[in-house]
């Protein structure tokens, strides 16, 4: 059976309006699972959606971080405009804000034969394969999830990945610095580190990403890597 995902690009969304619509399409899909909302075909073989978006600035600490890894007040947060959560996902504090495309995958991985550990994987993957055309050699660092560049020396992290599942339905997803703000990085400990760094596509290549291309290049490897026909 061709497994369906419905893509969204959601275009610049505020973290809670984004997390209150991923809540929705998450029990949707759950629900869909369980045998409890099955109301059509469509239903039936749709596997899950693909959120895009960009997100104004914002901090957002997941269920295994420490607040000792933001480094800033929340006065100082509020004179800069930046937002704080904490949030369900796992992992540590990270940053999103404009330039940075963020992905929220809602799939069911049983659709898809795939383990929580697999799929992080084929997330890392999608994104090291977007960046080849750009001629930057992404890598894996081992003990740190996400995709980092020149891991064994300047190790600099690109982009940051942080997950919940539940029964093997997936919310949250990866931040992928293309034209971000890297300044903001300054006033945390990305995913826990104080000894590696953040970098973007516009840091490393000189220029402004195109980031219709970025985003036509990540839907194709991650339906091409998982298994599924993207449908709007």
């Amino acid at each position: 059976m061709n497994q369906y995902v419905k893509y969204e690009d959601l275009g610049l969304i505020s973290y809670q309006d984004a997390w209150d619509y991923q809540e929705i399409l998450f029990r949707q899909i759950f629900s869909q699972k369980s045998g409890t909302d099955i109301d059509s075909d469509e239903k039936e073989h749709l596997a899950g959606y693909l959120l895009f978006c960009e997100h104004p600035h914002v901090y957002t600490l997941g269920k295994s971080g420490s607040d000792r890894n933001l480094l800033i007040s929340e006065e100082m947060m509020r004179e800069k405009g930046i937002s704080f959560f904490r949030i369900n996902r796992g992992g540590d504090i990270t940053y999103h804000g404009p330039g940075q495309l963020v992905g929220y995958p809602i799939l069911d991985l049983d659709a898809f034969h795939l383990t929580i550990r697999k799929y992080i994987h084929i997330l890392e993957e999608a994104v090291i394969r977007t960046l080849e055309p750009f001629e930057l050699n992404a890598e894996r660092m081992e003990g740190a999830t996400g995709v980092w560049l020149e891991p064994h020396t300047f190790a600099r992290k690109i982009c940051a990945i942080g997950v919940r599942a539940s029964r093997n339905v997936t919310m949250h997803g990866f931040a992928f610095n293309v034209n971000t703000d890297l300044s903001f990085f300054q006033f945390i400990n990305p995913c826990g580190f104080t000894s590696r760094g953040s970098t973007s596509l516009q840091a490393e290549t000189g220029t402004p990403g195109d980031m219709s291309q970025v985003k036509q290049l990540l839907r194709s490897h991650l339906a091409g890597l998982i298994g599924f026909t993207l449908t709007d």
